[in-house]
C-alpha cells in the first residue's frame, strides 16, 4: 500500500485512495464544494487545491490518487492564495442575500468564505443574474447563487437514477437546469437541497419557516414506510418545521424519501385533540371518563367471541402489546395487524422478515423481484439496488404488474411479464433466467404485497421459498429470502404476536363477522382507510388515533392518540431491526400516548387492569413476549424454516402497478405538500379519486 506524507505526518493507505480522503483520515481539513463522498468525483470547484512537492502547480486533492512517497502541504502560502482566488471567483456573481437565504446558518459557501476567504473583493463588475427554474412542488430555486459544483446533477443521475438535471451553455452563461423545464420526478428530490453547498436549491415547503439555530432537534425514526430511516425532527414552538436525514450506514445512509421529509406538514392538521362520543348520529366532544364509560357499557356482558381489534400501519409496539393484552383480558382471540390480507407465514421469524440486511444488498449479484414496486414501497431499498447496479456484475428480474413508465426501476432488469406461473418454470430450471440465477453467488428474492394479497398469495409465498432453497439463497452466512413490507407497524405487530390466536379471525373475516352480526364490538388502533365502513356499520366501533380520517368519521367513540413525533415508541423495521422514536413535542390538547390510553381503559373494563404503569414496564412486557426487544438497532439473524402450502398458483395476471407513493397513510394523505406532489408529479392515468382526495 502507498505511503503519503501530509503536513509532516505519514500515513499508509489503500491503493486508489485520493489525497483528500487520506487527509480526512488524518483529520486534516481541506475545504470542498463539488466533492461528495457518495457521488462521482467532478473536480470542478478547485476549492480543494493543495501543494504537492515537485509538482509545477497546486493539485485538486479530490481527484488525485495517492502515489507512494507523495508529500503534500495543505496550509502553505501558495495554497492560501489559491483558495482565496477560487472564492473570489465564486463570489464574483454571488448575490449578497445571506440575511434572507434559507441556507443561512447551514451554507458551506458562507462557512468556507469566513474561514478561507480574503474578506474583500477586487471585482466591481456588474453581477450576472440567472432566471429561476421551476423544479416541482418540493424544490425552490435561486440559480443566481449557483456555483456550478454539479452535485445536484450527479445525485440525480447516480442516486435518483434519472438524468433530470444538467448544465447548458458555457462560461459566464453556464446554467444548471432541468431538461425542458420539467419538474424533478424522483421520490428523493429533497436530498438535492441537502447536498447543495449554497442556497441555489432550497426546500419550497420550508421556505422562510425558520432558522437552523431557532429549531429544536430530536433524533427519531421515520414511520411512513417499513424501512425505518433515521431522521432528525426539527421543531419550533408546537410545530414540526422540517425533517432531515440522520446518518445511518446500515439503513438510509444520509438520504430520505420525499414523503419522509415533507409529509410532516400534516402533523398540525386535522388532528384529534379530545375524545368524542356519537349520540343521535353525531359526534360530540366528551371527556375520557365519559368515553371510557360508554365503552364499558357496550362491553358489559359481551362475550369475548364478539369482540375484535385491528392495528393500523402506524401503530407502535407498546400500543399493540397493550391492545393485545386488553383483548386477551376480554377473552377475545380476534385481533390482527395484517390489514392487506397478505399471505404471511409466521411459524418462524425468518419467514416474514426482509432477511438480507439493507446494507448487504450491495453484495448481491442477482435480485428476483415478485410483485413489489420497490421504488414506491421502500425507496431506500431501491436506492441500494441502484447503487449495486452501478458497480456492475448485477442482474435483476421482475415478475409483476406493468410498472408506470415514468417511475419504473432505475436499474436494468428482465421483465418476466405478469403471469405468475413463470415461478414454476424458474423452479424447474426451465426459464431463461434460471441459468444466471444458478450461477449467482449471493442471490436474493424479494416478495411484495402485490403478490401476497392475491387469492393465490400462499402459493406464491411457497414457490418463492422453494426457489430460495433450490437456488442456494439460504445458507449459514446468507439469507436471500425477503418480504418487502410497506407499513412501519407490520414487523413489530408480528413480533408481539398481534395476529389471530387459536380460533381467532383475520381482518377480512372480522369485517364479514361485523356484517353478519357475529362481531358487535370493534377496536380500531390507528386503522383509517384499511377497513370497509359498509361492512362494519352495525358494529360498535372505537377509533384510537391522531388524525380525523375515515376511521374516525365512522367511529362511535374516538380516543385521541399521539403521532410518531409526539411519543417515545418502539418500531421494528422490515429487516427486523428494533428502533425507537423520541418525543419531539407534546401531543395537542388532551391527546395521549396510545399505550397510556389503553392502560387507563383497562382499569374500567377489566377486573384486573393491565400490569404496567410506566413506559419501562411496558417495554419489559415487550421483552417478555419476544426477546428481540432486548436488542436495539441490531440485526439479529432470524430462524428459518421452508414455507409449505398445498395451495396452487392461479392463472390470474398481475394487475398494473401504479406509483402509489405520496399518500399511503393518514399523515401523508392529510399533507397539502403530498397532495401537490400527486397533482403535479403523478400521471392522471395512474390515479384514483381516493388517492387524489376529493
Amino acid at each position: 500500500m502507498p505511503k503519503i506524507t501530509i503536513d509532516g505526518r505519514t500515513i499508509e493507505v489503500e491503493s486508489g485512495t485520493t489525497v483528500l480522503q487520506a487527509a480526512r483520515s488524518l483529520e486534516t481539513e481541506i475545504p470542498v464544494f463539488c466533492y461528495h463522498e457518495r457521488l462521482d468525483v467532478a473536480g470542478n470547484c478547485r476549492m480543494c487545491l493543495v501543494e504537492q512537492e515537485n509538482a509545477p502547480k497546486p493539485i485538486a486533492s479530490c481527484a488525485m490518487p495517492v502515489m507512494d512517497g507523495m508529500v503534500i502541504h495543505t496550509n502553505t502560502e501558495k495554497v492560501r492564495k489559491a483558495r482565496e482566488g477560487v472564492l473570489e471567483f465564486l463570489l464574483m456573481n454571488h448575490p449578497l442575500d445571506c440575511p434572507i437565504c434559507d441556507q443561512g446558518g447551514e451554507c458551506d459557501l458562507q462557512d468556507i468564505t469566513m474561514s478561507y476567504g480574503r474578506g474583500e473583493s477586487r471585482y466591481d463588475y456588474a453581477k450576472r443574474a440567472v432566471p429561476e427554474k421551476y423544479m416541482g412542488p418540493l424544490i425552490k430555486t435561486f440559480m443566481t447563487r449557483c456555483i456550478h459544483c454539479t452535485r445536484c446533477v450527479r445525485f440525480a443521475d447516480r442516486v435518483g437514477g434519472k438524468a433530470e438535471l444538467g448544465g447548458i451553455a458555457r462560461g459566464e452563461n453556464a446554467e444548471i437546469t432541468t431538461y425542458l423545464d420539467a419538474s424533478v420526478k424522483t421520490e428523493l428530490s429533497g436530498n438535492l437541497v441537502d447536498i447543495c453547498p449554497v442556497g441555489a436549491l432550497t426546500s419550497r415547503p420550508y421556505s422562510y419557516q425558520g432558522r437552523p439555530w431557532e429549531l429544536r432537534k430530536t433524533n427519531s425514526i421515520d414511520v411512513h414506510d417499513a424501512v425505518g430511516s433515521n431522521i432528525s425532527v426539527q421543531t419550533f414552538g408546537m410545530k414540526v418545521r422540517r425533517i432531515l436525514p440522520r446518518l445511518h450506514e446500515g439503513i438510509n445512509e444520509e438520504w430520505i424519501s420525499d414523503k419522509t421529509r415533507h409529509a410532516c406538514d400534516a402533523l398540525a392538521l386535522q388532528r384529534l385533540d379530545r375524545p368524542y362520543i356519537r349520540e343521535k348520529g353525531k359526534l360530540r366532544p366528551a371527556t375520557f371518563e365519559e368515553a371510557f364509560a360508554k365503552i364499558s357499557e357496550k362491553l358489559k356482558g359481551s362475550d369475548g367471541s364478539k369482540i375484535a381489534a385491528l392495528a393500523g400501519d402506524l401503530a407502535d409496539c407498546e400500543a399493540m402489546i397493550a391492545l393485545k393484552d386488553l383483548m386477551l383480558g376480554l377473552g377475545s382471540p380476534h385481533f390482527d395487524c395484517v390489514l392487506e390480507g397478505a399471505a404471511l407465514s409466521t411459524k418462524t421469524r425468518g419467514q416474514y422478515l426482509f432477511n438480507t440486511p439493507i446494507a448487504d444488498l450491495e453484495k448481491t449479484d442477482f435480485a428476483l423481484i415478485i410483485g413489489a414496486n420497490i421504488r414506491a414501497d421502500a425507496s431506500m431499498v431501491h436506492t441500494r439496488l441502484r447503487k449495486r447496479y452501478l458497480e456492475g456484475g448485477f442482474k435483476a428480474a421482475y415478475l409483476g404488474g406493468v410498472l408506470d413508465s415514468d417511475r419504473d426501476f432505475t436499474f436494468a432488469y428482465d421483465d418476466l411479464g405478469n403471469d405468475v406461473t413463470v415461478l414454476e418454470a424458474i423452479l424447474a430450471g426451465k426459464h431463461s433466467i434460471s441459468k444466471a440465477l444458478k450461477k449467482a453467488k449471493s442471490p436474493v428474492i424479494i416478495v411484495g404485497y402485490d403478490a401476497l394479497k392475491r387469492a393465490d398469495g400462499p402459493a406464491i409465498l411457497t414457490k418463492a421459498s422453494e426457489i430460495a432453497e433450490s437456488y442456494g439463497m439460504i445458507r449459514e452466512e446468507w439469507n436471500g429470502f425477503n418480504i418487502l413490507h410497506k407499513a412501519a407497524s407490520r414487523v413489530g405487530g408480528l413480533d408481539v404476536g398481534f395476529i389471530p390466536q387459536a380460533g381467532g379471525m383475520t381482518k377480512d373475516k372480522i369485517e364479514s363477522a361485523c356484517e353478519n352480526g357475529d362481531i358487535t364490538f370493534l377496536y380500531l388502533l390507528g386503522v383509517d382507510n384499511e377497513i370497509c365502513p359498509t361492512k362494519t356499520k352495525s358494529a360498535f366501533k372505537v377509533y384510537q388515533g391522531h388524525h380525523g380520517d375515515l376511521g374516525a368519521h365512522n367511529a362511535d367513540v374516538i380516543l385521541p392518540g399521539a403521532a410518531y413525533t409526539e411519543k417515545d415508541a418502539t418500531y421494528v423495521n422490515l429487516e427486523g431491526r428494533v428502533q425507537q422514536t423520541y418525543l419531539a413535542l407534546n401531543p395537542p390538547g388532551e391527546a395521549k400516548e396510545d399505550w397510556r390510553i389503553l392502560r387507563a381503559l383497562s382499569a374500567v373494563v377489566l377486573d384486573n387492569p393491565l400490569p404496567y404503569d410506566t413506559l419501562a414496564q411496558v417495554r419489559e412486557r415487550l421483552q417478555e413476549v419476544n426477546p428481540i426487544f432486548k436488542t436495539l438497532d441490531e440485526i439479529v439473524p432470524a430462524q428459518w424454516k421452508p414455507i409449505t402450502s398445498k395451495a396452487a398458483l392461479k392463472t390470474t395476471k398481475f394487475a398494473p402497478s401504479p406509483f402509489d407513493f405520496y399518500r399511503t397513510n393518514v399523515i401523508a394523505g392529510t399533507s397539502p405538500t403530498m397532495a401537490k406532489c400527486v397533482q403535479e408529479l403523478c400521471r392522471p392515468s395512474t390515479l384514483t379519486q381516493e388517492k387524489i382526495g376529493a
